[in-house]
């Protein structure tokens, strides 16, 4: 029996139906909201108490919040190249699902047709999208830190949650002549994370011996190449194989943690959903992501919480 089958037993085939396909948009939420207002109003307050003692998504993050500013601060400090937004908390529904690929089931659905926000970079693509499709001619770099949520299960270990901090930078414009677009803004991605890590050592955290690796399609090697020319670093090259970068290019940047592992601390690519979601070929997203609430757990200044 499947996840659906033991549903639609539960509350019988035509209503299963109603409820997913058959309301309208606005009749479906009104619904919703009802149950949820009988089920709150069933609920104690020793109800919610036990459930905040044992739901990961309620549990407070185990970063104190003037560490993550300060990690922040220092992220945001390095990306003066891009505009910075505060994100919603919730998202169109579907924006992991029909833009990302990602199954509905690793996001916490909302009402309203909304998502709690899994993914920063998703929700950027929305807002390149909104703003090329009114100035083809100006390009857009964003950045953002967001307290995210993921429902997929998560390790029971320290530093751990089905919450956390990233840190994304984002750029969206039309394709130029030889992949210059997409080349110029990896580049400057690139090296506002690098960037990043060196303000963030300067401060006392430490990301050991460092590496850039690029990795990319046999339609996109020429690209590769030029991006690492673009860097004052050495750069490693690898083929692709991770159909999630669906434009054909990935970058990471490994450090090394204080035990010694190597860590692919900042993770970043082209993708085609801007190309989709503005009907456009010639659309480029380039975004880039690191987990700010990870460097402030695993690299963070002895003696700081």
């Amino acid at each position: 029996m499947t996840d659906r089958d033991w549903i639609v037993e539960r509350v019988g085939a035509a209503a299963f139906e109603q409820l997913a396909t058959g309301l309208a948009g606005s009749d479906l939420h009104s619904v919703l909201l009802e149950v949820m207002q009988h089920r709150a109003r069933s609920r104690t307050p020793a109800d919610v108490l036990a459930q905040y003692l044992r739901d990961g998504f309620c549990t407070p993050a185990a970063i104190d919040l003037r560490t993550s500013h300060e990690v922040d601060g220092h992220l945001l400090g390095a990306a003066d190249g891009f505009e910075a937004l505060d994100l919603s908390p919730v998202a169109p529904l579907g924006v992991s699902s029909a833009i990302a690929q990602t199954g509905q089931n690793r996001v916490l659905s909302a009402l309203r047709m909304t998502e709690v926000v899994s993914d920063p970079t998703n929700v950027l693509a929305l807002e390149c999208a909104r703003r090329l499709r009114a100035d083809w001619e100006t390009p857009v770099h964003l950045a953002t830190s967001q307290r995210v949520l993921r429902a997929q299960p998560v390790p029971k270990l320290p530093g751990y949650g089905q919450h956390f901090r990233i840190f994304v930078l984002a750029s969206g414009g039309r394709e130029a002549k030889d992949h210059a677009f997409t080349v110029q803004a990896c580049a400057l991605q690139i090296r506002a994370m690098l960037v990043a890590l060196d303000r963030l050592e300067q401060d006392g955290y430490t990301f050991g011996a460092r590496r850039v690796e690029i990795l990319t399609t046999p339609a996109r090697q020429a690209v590769g190449d030029r991006i690492g020319e673009l860097l004052n670093v050495a750069v490693v090259r690898r083929a692709l194989d991770h159909a999630y970068y669906s434009a054909g290019l990935r970058y990471q940047i490994w450090v090394t943690a204080p035990d010694g592992a190597g860590i692919p601390l900042v993770d970043g690519g082209a993708f085609d959903w801007i190309a989709r979601l503005a009907a456009n070929r010639r659309a480029v997203y380039i975004a880039s992501g690191t987990g700010s609430q990870l460097i402030a757990w695993s690299f963070k200044k002895a003696g700081r919480p």
